[in-house]
């Protein structure tokens, strides 16, 4: 039987602009290899730094564990003190909002990127991610793309997340969704 998904017509530059030239893009890969994946734990402060020249809108107090993946800085925003942790990847083909007092655990995986399925040539079909604050996404959760994680949210380990989340609200499984509220009234 003959496929109907003909991965020879897919075009990258259709529905995704990078926003930054290649010698650009380039230049930040070089630099993520030696200071953002090595296990050398560069301090937060001169990653900060990095992240800042490279167009990331980057608040005080953020730290970030080695080997965090960010895959555009220029298409990230981290508010005030936001925890990343280890092998934290964050491919951000559109736009990134990480709130104030946010912590990201390890492994966690935001994801703005994916295909149109139901389309030969699967385009992608791309969408920005919001993370609200006080929110904790814990470890090795995934983030679709359009998703936002309302303010002081608990994102329990390991779930998949393909829908918005309700602020205050404990949420786990797969497909995530809300089991309780996170803070005793």
């Amino acid at each position: 039987m003959a496929t109907k998904i003909q991965n020879n017509l897919f075009d990258s530059r259709v529905n995704y602009d990078r926003g930054r030239n290649v010698i650009f893009f380039a230049t930040w890969q070089l630099v993520k290899v030696l200071f953002f994946l090595s296990g050398v734990p560069w301090p937060s402060a001169f990653k900060v730094s990095i992240l800042r020249l490279f167009g990331a809108k980057m608040g005080r107090g953020v730290v970030l564990k080695p080997r965090v993946n960010i895959h555009l800085p220029w298409k990230l925003d981290i508010g005030n003190y936001v925890w990343i942790g280890e092998e934290v990847f964050i491919l951000n083909l559109e736009h990134v909002r990480i709130g104030d007092h946010v912590c990201i655990s390890q492994r966690a995986f935001l994801c703005t990127g994916n295909h149109d399925y139901k389309k030969i040539d699967m385009p992608y079909r791309n969408r920005a991610i919001v993370v609200g604050d006080g929110a904790w996404v814990c470890a090795q959760v995934f983030i679709g793309p359009g998703v936002e994680i309302g303010n002081e949210a608990v994102v329990a380990a390991g779930s998949i997340v393909t829908s918005s989340l309700p602020a205050a609200m404990v949420c786990s499984g797969n497909p995530c969704q809300s089991i309780k509220p996170r803070w005793d009234n």
